[in-house]
């Protein structure tokens, strides 16, 4: 899971935080809330290779923290929304594709 602050002030900050997201969205990431990004992950070494590219490209102002959840610990989640309360299961991780 990749989380993340980026400033907004003024037109330029506004563009690198949308390469930004731009860029997560075509690394395999999918976004689960506008500043929060979801990416599956089969093994740590994998997460590992992402960490560092995400490293590679991050902006020069805010915050990225790159966060690293089970399966089981994502299936435990919880999502609730509005009044009253209408819980919901959490999505089902998406399955890694693998090519040769």
């Amino acid at each position: 899971m990749v989380a993340f602050d980026l400033p907004v002030k003024d037109k330029e900050e506004r563009k690198t935080a949308t390469r930004f997201r731009e860029w997560l969205l075509d690394d395999g990431y999918q976004m689960m809330q506008f500043s929060v990004y979801i990416r599956p992950c089969v093994t740590y070494a994998r997460m590992e290779t992402h960490i560092r590219r995400v490293k590679a490209v991050i902006p020069n102002e805010g915050e990225v923290r790159v966060i690293f959840i089970t399966k089981a610990q994502w299936e435990k989640s919880h999502i609730i929304r509005g009044r009253p309360n209408k819980p919901e299961d959490p999505e089902k991780m998406p399955e890694q594709i693998l090519l040769w």
